[in-house]
């Protein structure tokens, strides 16, 4: 009984039915699996790359015989070498398979890595003896931050997003990768109500923005624009400074630390430079006060910390440069008559190499410095008028040139862009940039980009399609997007799930369908009526009716007194009073 069941099984699985494998979609059903000895495998694997090695190795050796010969026959006598250079013919062709093996294609003209070389030498070295070369400032773009200065400029560290701030209160977020060829600011607010932005700057990370106002307060901010904390404001009715929290006057200028991402230094009227840290908004973690000769306070108009964040450094109002050790507040070195006295020190800048320090005066100079020796300048430029106390200087990114800005007065040329040589602090070049001053200057060592902002409103970008990297190239490319206006003109769609059918709206498919078919509909197309000017017409009543009700109403606003003599206007009434006396004479008669 048994049999007959296992053979049909057998045959079931063994000999399938080939009906059952076409509709079942088998090509192999019932074929037998393949097994895999995974060993043998391997071990043949490990054979041939022990073999191809050994090859390898074998051509290697016989090339440095082949070498070794060659170099051995040229030292032979020359009857020698004809003798010995009849190879058999196995040995030559082997060796020329090995050199096709190494050279593919015709051998190189002689000395032809060496010319190209020499190319590309010659070009740097020509870009070295001539720096003008390094600026780039072939091409430009204009943003239009506003109508006035642009007193505050800010790049983040990796160069993606520029913030301008100006003496209109604003401060605006422009974005290069996202921005279009129409160049306007993805977001505009006012973070300090109504106080001129003095200074902005991104932090180490570029996840944060430090904000100096004309307040006491300083703000930080994150990178979309919203508040993280703002530093507390000092007890003013104190005298000694170091007991209070904070500043109790206007700040003048702040900036990062550029190690410690956390750390961010401000200067005021108060008299006191302040360090913070931004995750303690109740007090300032240090005080450094500035001191005249005689010892005096003296009001610091603008500080900055060393390239390792080790020094700060701070120019003050009498004309000094005062420089601290951050973890000591007495100062250790300092330059009395650095700028001229009772002018605005605008600006202290340290280069790269964090050896020299660069001061823009108030006095219309800008010097350089050597802090090791920091009694007179190593090198001054004088005839550059400054009207704002933060025009800017900063160095490129190779730390060669120091560029710095001009001001002018109304109508009185163009503010330029003046480009001096570090070490001799002759004038390289000159940009002019427009018919306002250029306060803010910044050139961005990655973009390789220079960041102008000027007095009347405008965000200067200049760059080199070449030199440059990725910012203002960005955005040019991109066309300006057309505004669709279907979108403008249709009304929205109300979703209304549980109303009756007859009360419900067709979804709408698309916006521009639906406006040409509202277009079609008379109803829907048909200009409104103007307002009807004069008397009333076609059932319509006027603007002004011809009851006495609506010429009242026209009339009584109508004051036709003139008050812009206040003195004729109480005056009519004398004469008047004096011939017919009615109010005041009559009561004192009795």
């Amino acid at each position: 009984g048994t049999e007959p069941g296992r053979t049909q099984g057998a045959s079931m699985l063994g000999t399938p039915d080939p009906e059952l494998a076409a509709t079942m979609g088998f090509s192999g059903f019932g074929k037998k699996a393949r097994t895999f000895d995974l060993e043998a495998m391997f071990e043949q694997t490990r054979r041939t790359a022990v073999e191809r090695s050994r090859k390898v190795l074998g051509k290697k050796c016989e090339r440095s015989l082949l070498l070794h010969s060659k170099t051995c026959f040229d030292l032979l006598p020359q009857g020698d070498v004809r003798s010995s250079s009849a190879k058999g013919p196995t040995e030559d062709t082997d060796d020329d398979d090995d050199d096709d093996e190494e050279f593919i294609g015709p051998p190189l003209p002689p000395g032809f890595k060496d010319s190209d070389d020499d190319n590309d030498n010659d070009d740097t070295e020509e870009e070295d003896n001539n720096p003008v070369k390094k600026i780039p400032d072939s091409h430009e773009i204009t943003l239009q931050h506003g109508t006035k200065t642009v007193s505050a400029l800010g790049l983040d560290p990796s160069g993606a997003r520029l913030i301008t701030g100006g003496y209109d209160y604003d401060v605006k977020f422009w974005d290069f990768a996202g921005m279009d060829a129409s160049l306007q600011a993805f977001r505009s607010l006012q973070p300090c109500e109504c106080h001129q932005i003095k200074s902005l700057q991104y932090s180490s990370t570029g996840d944060v923005i430090l904000v100096v106002s004309g307040n006491s307060q300083a703000k930080v901010l994150d990178r979309d624009g919203f508040p993280v904390m703002e530093c507390i404001k000092g007890d003013q009715y104190i005298v000694d400074m170091t007991n209070t929290k904070g500043h109790t006057a206007m700040l003048n200028s702040g900036c990062w630390h550029p190690k410690i991402k956390e750390e961010f230094l401000t200067c005021s009227n108060d008299g006191t430079v302040r360090t913070w840290d931004v995750n303690n908004e109740k007090k300032h973690k240090s005080v450094f006060k500035p001191r005249s000769v005689q010892g005096k306070r003296v009001i610091p108009t603008t500080c900055t910390y060393s390239r390792d964040g080790k020094l700060i450094a701070a120019g003050c109002q009498d004309g000094s440069i005062q420089i601290w050790d951050r973890n000591m507040s007495v100062s250790p070195f300092h330059c009395r008559q650095a700028h001229a006295s009772g002018t605005d020190t605008s600006c202290l800048t340290f280069s790269y190499d964090g050896t020299v320090l660069a001061s823009r005066g108030g006095d219309d100079t800008l010097k350089i410095w050597d802090i090791r020796q920091f009694k007179k300048p190593l090198n001054s430029a004088d005839g550059l008028p400054s009207f704002f106390p933060m025009t800017d200087c900063c160095f490129s990114p190779d730390d060669k040139i120091l560029v710095t800005g001009t001001s002018v007065k109304k109508g009185g040329g163009s503010g330029k862009l003046f480009f001096f040589y570090r070490e001799t602090f002759q004038k390289l070049y000159e940009i002019e940039v427009t018919d306002a001053s250029v306060v803010r200057c910044l050139w961005h060592p990655k973009l390789n980009q220079i960041m102008v902002g000027t007095g009347n409103g405008l965000a200067k970008v200049y760059y080199d399609p070449v030199k440059s990297q990725r910012g203002a190239k960005l955005c040019v490319v991109k066309t300006k997007r057309k505004e669709r206006q279907a979108e403008t003109l249709t009304q929205d769609y109300i979703i209304t799930p549980h109303a009756l059918p007859m009360f419900r709206e067709p979804r709408q498919r698309s916006t521009r369908k639906q406006l040409e078919k509202d277009r079609l509909d008379p109803m829907k197309s048909h200009k409104p009526e103007p307002p009807v000017a004069g008397a009333g017409r076609g059932g319509r009543v006027g603007t002004h009716g011809v009851t006495l009700s609506s010429y009242i109403v026209k009339n009584i606003a109508l004051d036709k007194t003139d008050d812009s003599n206040p003195r004729e206007a109480i005056l009519r009434h004398a004469k008047e009073a004096e011939e017919n006396p009615y109010w005041v004479a009559p009561a004192y008669a009795k």
